[in-house]
């Protein structure tokens, strides 16, 4: 615990600067958006559990170091406080009232059990908002489960779309549904933000993690409701156009090819050597063509096997065809287009050096968000940060000793 101030300084014309947020969420939808609002300049506080949030020992670490909280918690202050306790409770309450934003994950009636809730808290801070990222919501028969990504990645109708079609569901192999959630709560905080303009308060935002995967399931919902159909899984391809699959290069790489556009698949049988395809009725539509995919496969297939990957970009970028190569991360920092975006940012950090991650998702023309330092040590900005709200070193060194900070 040291009161050592964060490398790079707050930026005060960043697009949210003056916004202040306490993250008081784990693993791994509410701290994201925590992030990503941080990234754009608000002031986020991380608030963790004396014993140090799950994300530190979630994952790959190196020197003891996890390197997941180095990049879900960029751009936080980190404070340690334990909120079970009345003591953690009333410098709670103190943080509150000057915030703009609380972000937990706690199961419903937690913060209410701990004198917490929405009702308390709204006392203090009538403009407070409120996110409550949770796996079932704030109500239902399922809202005290226990509630984790892979739940909703399973309940939402992603992985049971997803897979070969005569093998089992499949999972996505990393947090895909609390990434998507992330993004919906942080628009959803700023919707809640923007309408405080107008009202003058605050409201809770009630974000169930199984619900924003079904947005992007696009027309499944209305297909189910008005022609009772089911999407089946159909490995890499599409039920909706063809050519769409990945397809193996001559040096062992892959590549992916997409015809969403009628263009594009006109575009794509030219350059294969089967310009006799694009005559048939059948091609004009997508979902016909989708019905032909396997002749169409072996076209494609064929010819992108006797060519190397970079042949096979050179000849689709010439023709104006859409292709891509199925890249690992080695790919994506190396990759010239990564490079000219800066999707991958350099920073310090106090433990490890240099290091290097994502950086934040969009650029802005004027107020661009930036990563300013990565996740800290645990507690390095406690005593900073508690001793706003009259917590002496004193009083800071007492509560240390109780495992309260």
């Amino acid at each position: 615990m040291t009161d050592t101030p964060p490398a790079v300084p707050d930026t005060p014309g960043a697009a949210l600067a003056g916004i202040k947020v306490l993250d008081i969420a784990t693993l791994f939808a509410g701290p994201l958006a925590a992030t990503l609002l941080a990234d754009f300049g608000a002031d986020v506080t991380k608030i963790e559990h004396p014993k140090g949030d799950p994300v530190r020992s979630h994952g790959a670490s190196k020197d003891g170091v996890g390197l997941w909280w180095k990049m879900l918690s960029r751009n936080k202050k980190a404070v340690t406080l334990y909120l079970g306790s009345p003591e953690g409770q009333d410098i709670f309450r103190r943080m509150v009232a000057d915030a703009d934003v609380v972000i937990e994950n706690f199961r419903p009636g937690t913060l209410e059990r701990w004198g917490l809730g929405y009702d308390t808290l709204s006392e203090i801070n009538p403009r407070l908002v409120l996110a409550r990222v949770t796996g079932f919501g704030q109500r239902g028969p399922y809202a005290q489960r226990p509630g984790f990504g892979t739940l909703a990645e399973a309940m939402s109708g992603f992985a049971a779309i997803t897979g070969q079609p005569d093998g089992p569901p499949t999972l996505p192999p990393f947090g895909l549904a609390d990434g998507i959630s992330a993004l919906t709560a942080a628009f959803g905080i700023m919707t809640a933000l923007h309408a405080r303009e107008r009202t003058g308060r605050g409201q809770v935002l009630d974000l169930a993690i199984i619900e924003p995967m079904i947005t992007l399931l696009g027309p499944q919902a209305i297909a189910y409701d008005q022609l009772g159909e089911l999407q089946p899984r159909t490995g890499n391809r599409s039920v909706n156009n063809a050519p769409r699959n990945i397809y193996r290069t001559k040096d062992g790489s892959w590549v992916a090819v997409s015809t969403s556009a009628q263009s594009i698949a006109e575009r794509v049988m030219r350059l294969v050597g089967h310009p006799e395809y694009v005559d048939e009725p059948w091609f004009a539509s997508g979902a016909e063509r989708a019905r032909h995919a396997d002749e169409l496969d072996e076209a494609v297939g064929s010819w992108i096997a006797e060519r190397t990957r970079s042949e096979v970009v050179a000849a689709f970028e010439e023709a104006q065809a859409a292709v891509a190569p199925i890249y690992d991360m080695r790919d994506i920092f190396e990759d010239p287009q990564f490079q000219a975006l800066e999707t991958i940012t350099t920073v310090e950090d106090e433990e490890l050096g240099t290091i290097r991650f994502q950086n934040v998702p969009f650029r802005l023309s004027d107020t661009p968000g930036a990563v300013r330092w990565p996740g800290p040590r645990k507690g390095r900005d406690t005593a900073e940060v508690l001793g706003r709200y009259g917590v002496s070193a004193d009083e800071l060194a007492a509560l240390a000793e109780r495992g309260i900070v």
